[in-house]
């Protein structure tokens, strides 16, 4: 991987082992609307994609009573107990983050809200090496578009062509390399041929720390 300003890391699926969580978070709580398994999501369309297009089209199809804000909250309240009680980070990514942050600026970029980011960087003492945090709150276009990650290159002071973005999702990919940034894809929620749009694909995080540290 050529010189970068800064490294953007997506969160959910990336820092986090959270996609089964949100699953498992969605599942109960279509369960508990009398949804259960006619709920017309298909889970691994929304990889990268914010809670809000997964609820706007679950609405569409369902039309249910609640409002977009009491269905966001349902969900957000499930998957915070869930992640509080197993904290999911992938081992080797509190290590390779603190090595990288001694070196560059490091930011997140999720999709998530900003309630869940911070419950997931105060595991394992993270929060202290991300200077910027963006969620999908802040941005009015979530990925696939380019916006979250324009906004993280902009807090963090670099150019969006000097930063490189580490994503899991096909979504990501494809908003990290329209905002003009390089994207290594981690196959923790898809497999290699989903990701390779992005400029590389890893397996792991000795594999992504060896690409990012330059070290053979």
């Amino acid at each position: 991987m050529a010189p970068y300003a800064a490294v953007i890391f997506d969160m959910d699926g990336v820092l986090v082992d959270s996609e089964p969580q949100h699953e498992r978070a969605f599942r109960e709580v279509f369960a508990d609307l009398g949804y259960g398994d006619r709920h017309g999501i298909h889970f691994p369309d929304y990889y990268g994609r914010s809670d809000r297009a997964l609820w706007l089209d679950f609405m569409a199809q369902h039309q249910p009573p609640q409002p977009l804000e009491t269905l966001t909250r349902l969900k957000e309240d499930r998957l915070l107990t869930l992640l509080a009680a197993e904290e999911p980070i992938f081992e080797g990514v509190p290590d390779l983050v603190a090595t990288l942050a001694s070196r560059t600026p490091l930011a997140v970029a999720s999709g998530s809200t900003h309630t869940v980011i911070q419950a997931v960087l105060s595991m394992r003492e993270l929060r202290r090496h991300f200077p910027v945090v963006v969620s999908a709150q802040d941005v009015l276009r979530g990925k696939p578009d380019p916006d979250i990650f324009l906004l993280a290159a902009q807090k963090l002071g670099v150019d969006p062509t000097s930063c490189v973005v580490v994503e899991d999702s096909a979504a990501g990919v494809t908003a990290a390399r329209a905002a003009g940034m390089r994207v290594i894809g981690i196959t923790n929620s898809l497999p290699a041929e989903r990701l390779s749009h992005a400029h590389a694909v890893v397996q792991d995080y000795d594999e992504l720390g060896r690409l990012l540290l330059g070290v053979s």
